[in-house]
C-alpha cells in the first residue's frame, strides 16, 4: 500500500530544516543551561520553557540564514566521491 503522507516542496527544505534544527537545539541547550544554572528546583520546567522559547525566537532566523552558508563551506571542505 502506498503512503499518502503530504510532502513539502523541495524549495522549502532549508526553512523546514531550520525549523526542526532550531527547535531541537534551543530546547536541548536551554534545558542544559537552565539545569546548570539553577538545578532541578521548584519552577525548573517553567524556567526551561521560558528560556527555550526565548532561544528559539533567536535560533530559528539565525539557522535559516546560517545553514546555507554552513552547507556551502562544508561542501568545499569535504571530499565528494
Amino acid at each position: 500500500m502506498e503512503s499518502t503522507v503530504a510532502r513539502i516542496k523541495r524549495r522549502y527544505y532549508t526553512l523546514v530544516f531550520a525549523l526542526f534544527m532550531s527547535f531541537f537545539m534551543s530546547t536541548i541547550m536551554s534545558g542544559v543551561v537552565t539545569l546548570i544554572n539553577t538545578g532541578v528546583t521548584e519552577g525548573f520546567f517553567n524556567r526551561w520553557l521560558h528560556a527555550g522559547l526565548a532561544a528559539w525566537v533567536i535560533a530559528f532566523p539565525l539557522i535559516s540564514v546560517i545553514a546555507p552558508v554552513a552547507h556551502r563551506i562544508t561542501r568545499k571542505l569535504v571530499e565528494t566521491e
